[in-house]
């Protein structure tokens, strides 16, 4: 995340639209691949000299903003530790306490003043450490002084790439609400959606627009009484997810400056930001997609789909993984199967199926769960059982059950 300083806007009225560069730009690359080099094979050294060799390299002018926001991009690829013989603290208390004793008892103290290198070679005598070591490690424990032990990689284009994002990811953080129009996706993209809404914590709220149209808006951080910064971060880490969407548009309503003056901030796919998250949004097992054309071949008078509704179930959300049709009736059946979950995260979404369920539906629940029957018990559905994947005659057994039954 970039710091309130390297946020790079203009201002178009009353939008506010960020300073997003080329990153495919012969001369950006060039500057990322010379700040990479300030990083790669840099373990050992202590953040304060990685830093100095930033500024000598780039300056500190205003006008160095984006260099200032690529390297701290950077940093934050970097795992820095304390690196010292004794913990920090006990070396300065028993500097601090050498010295004292040194004042007190030598009179060359007094008339020349304290000799620093005595003191240190009577503490490492002690410790067992060398007095350069027992140097070093005095303030080891200052920011400045911590020593990186580990970076992370990347790529001139894709440092680039995450510069844009964290334009964007910075702006959000002066919302007070975002209202984001999802189109065409496919059902695992929204399920993908809605567990990143409440693992974050995010306020939201969905509604469908159109055939195959979701809106979702979130309150912003500015919208909040207490804990707006913590919040804003969970609204930011949401948005590399809502990049990997073919087709969205986000607006968003800020509070921008000292006097959070009223703005807004839209961003779309034309914008061209590219998410550093793997997409793994629209995997799909290849037992789920053998079972579909399995039950499209064998079963005559049911027709399956993927779902795509996204259903209430109380303070959450629920995208069934299929839809089953009645051609005769036009009655529908949804088809949620339990094969691929934690079983921790399946007994969550068991316990607000009971609660909240009003749907008819079929529960296809995997052996490798060991999911007891009684807790299975309850639950307005169909149970189907399966070991490798579910049985197509014995889901529509299932279906016609629950479909004569409402």
């Amino acid at each position: 995340m970039l710091t309130g300083k390297q946020v790079r806007v203009r201002f178009a009225r009353d939008r506010i639209i960020p300073g997003y560069i080329d990153a495919a730009a012969p001369e950006w690359l060039e500057v990322a691949k010379r700040l990479l080099e300030l990083y790669r094979g840099q373990e050992g050294r202590t953040r304060g000299e990685i830093e100095a060799e930033v500024d000598e390299s780039f300056g500190s002018d205003p006008q160095t903003l984006v260099h200032q926001g690529l390297a701290k991009l950077l940093e934050d690829r970097c795992e820095f530790e304390v690196v010292a013989g004794k913990p920090p603290e006990e070396l300065r208390e028993k500097v601090f306490a050498a010295a004292s004793k040194y004042r007190l008892e030598s009179s060359r103290a007094a008339a020349r003043g304290l000799d620093r290198n005595v003191v240190l070679e009577e503490v490492a005598r002690e410790l067992k450490m060398t007095a350069a070591a027992v140097d070093e490690g005095l303030f080891a424990d200052l920011k400045s002084e911590q020593r990186l032990i580990k970076f992370r990689d990347v790529s001139a284009d894709r440092l680039l790439q995450r510069y844009n994002v964290a334009l964007a990811q910075s702006v959000l953080l002066r919302s007070t609400g975002v209202t984001v129009h999802i189109r065409r996706e496919p059902p695992q993209r929204y399920r993908q959606l809605l567990r990143l809404v409440k693992f974050h914590r995010l306020i939201a709220d969905f509604e469908r627009e159109g055939a195959d149209i979701y809106r979702l808006r979130l309150d912003g951080p500015l919208s909040l009484f207490t804990a707006t910064q913590k919040y804003g971060l969970q609204l930011a880490m949401f948005l590399p997810a809502l990049l990997q969407c073919r087709d969205f548009t986000l607006e968003a309503d800020l509070l921008w400056g000292p006097q959070r003056k009223p703005k807004m901030f839209t961003l779309a796919p034309k914008d061209g930001l590219v998410s550093h998250l793997p997409d793994t949004g629209t995997y799909v097992p290849a037992e789920l997609t053998m079972f579909a054309e399995l039950f499209g071949k064998k079963v005559k008078d049911w027709q399956i789909a993927e779902e795509t509704d996204i259903l209430p179930l109380g303070d959450s959300f629920w995208v069934p993984d299929y839809r089953l049709v009645h051609q005769p009736t036009g009655k529908t059946v949804y088809l949620e199967v339990l094969g691929f979950w934690r079983k921790a995260s399946a007994e969550k979404h068991l316990a607000r199926l009971k609660e909240h369920a009003r749907q008819p539906f079929i529960l296809a629940v995997s052996d490798q769960l060991h999911i007891e029957d009684v807790d299975l018990e309850g639950l307005p559905a169909g149970i189907v059982r399966f070991r490798q994947m579910p049985l197509p005659e014995e889901v529509v057994r299932r279906a016609e059950e629950v479909r004569e039954t409402r």
